[in-house]
């Protein structure tokens, strides 16, 4: 029986196993016991290691958060000095799938994730402050590529470029299992290609 706080090497594998459950079963079905069955580690030591249900489904996905963000803003500056920015855009659309060739399953935890139901009053102080992080470079991702692509950074060209990032590709690739469609991935494609083709209107005021 596991006692105590686990080491590093035990904690790594429990956010292993969350990870799974979560692809598995959504973040629904994500909770302590789950986790405690699935990895064989006591519900004292999985309190122990996370606090709270809220911090443990943060931390699976800030480590999830944290290696495809830095995946993605890398192909988005290679594509950004060789491309148009309607190809960064698209490329930063795209990255999921690209990301999914290797990370399957936290590719396709990332696009069911919804980050707004990550922050509750159970979060921890150091959880929210990563999930807030992430929050933020995913948020200066968009403003860059809303700035390349029309020189404008206003309420409307950063929501296009964030439909293009966040929700086309969630509805796309994550929908009957198709990260790794390649019809999928081209139907994402053309529709963040029509949606860049023109900036959207200025606001009147």
């Amino acid at each position: 029986m596991v006692r105590g706080r686990p080491r590093q090497h035990d904690l790594d594998s429990l956010l292993d196993h969350a990870s799974a459950l979560w692809v598995e079963k959504g973040a629904a079905g994500l909770t302590m016991r789950a986790l405690s069955d699935r990895s064989g580690a006591g519900n004292g030591a999985i309190y122990n290691a996370f606090g709270s249900r809220a911090n443990l489904l943060a931390r699976v996905w800030v480590r999830e958060a944290d290696a495809f963000l830095d995946f993605q803003r890398t192909l988005v500056d290679e594509s950004l000095a060789t491309a148009s920015p309607a190809d960064a855009v698209i490329t930063a659309a795209l990255a999921p799938a690209r990301y999914a060739e290797t990370h399957e399953e936290a590719s396709r935890l990332l696009l069911a994730a919804e980050v707004k139901d990550l922050i509750n009053s159970e979060l921890g102080p150091r959880e929210r402050s990563n999930v807030d992080r992430l929050r933020t470079v995913l948020g200066q991702l968009i403003l860059d590529l809303a700035e390349n692509l029309w020189n404008r950074t206003d309420r409307d060209a950063v929501l296009l470029i964030r439909l293009c990032l966040v929700e086309l590709p969630g509805r796309l690739l994550l929908s009957s299992n198709r990260v790794t469609d390649r019809l999928s991935q081209h139907a994402l494609a053309h529709a963040v290609r029509g949606i860049t083709s023109a900036e959207p209107p200025l606001t009147t005021t």
